[in-house]
């Protein structure tokens, strides 16, 4: 694999990742339909009165939603820990889910490319062993570093949902 196919095959990968990102129309769902869906899930939920909550769901009532909250924006009324949010102040739900796909992909490719990469600028720019050792594991390493994290931000799926009557 020459330098310019790794470079082309990261670039295809991160344009396939800014398409799959792109914003969709909320699913809607009734709040009995919610239950099977976001179970054990963590979720966004962006409330009535502007506030979002972030959490794992730990049940889901008749009247309300019962989060582990890891994180929000009003801690007076939402703060970490156990809540139940009533089911009248939920206006979005935004599902966040991870594939399993894009770590792999993206690790193989990086190592690959930062090895091929690494290979080609440690050969051609070095005429000593040992810097030319440093630069190969210093290239190689930042690249499947970096495919790894682009394969994890592909993972990363949320699908939003607006509870309607």
């Amino acid at each position: 694999m020459t330098p310019r196919c790794a470079v082309a095959v990261l670039v295809l990968f991160c344009l396939v990742q800014a398409d799959v990102q792109a914003e969709t129309r909320p699913l809607e769902l009734k709040w009995g339909e919610l239950a099977p869906t976001v179970q054990g899930h963590s979720v966004e939920l962006t409330l009535t009165g502007g506030a979002k909550i972030t959490g794992d769901v730990a049940a889901i009532r008749d009247d309300a939603m019962v989060l582990d909250v890891k994180k929000t924006s009003d801690a007076k009324a939402y703060p970490r820990g156990n809540a139940s949010v009533p089911r009248s102040s939920v206006q979005l739900v935004k599902l966040k889910r991870s594939g399993g796909w894009g770590k792999t992909l993206g690790t193989t490719l990086g190592v690959l490319s930062g090895v091929t990469v690494g290979g080609y600028i440690a050969g051609t720019t070095q005429n000593d062993a040992g810097p030319g050792i440093a630069v190969f594991l210093i290239v190689a390493g930042a690249m499947s570093v970096g495919g790894y994290l682009l394969g994890r931000q592909a993972d990363q799926q949320s699908t939003t949902i607006r509870v309607v009557p």
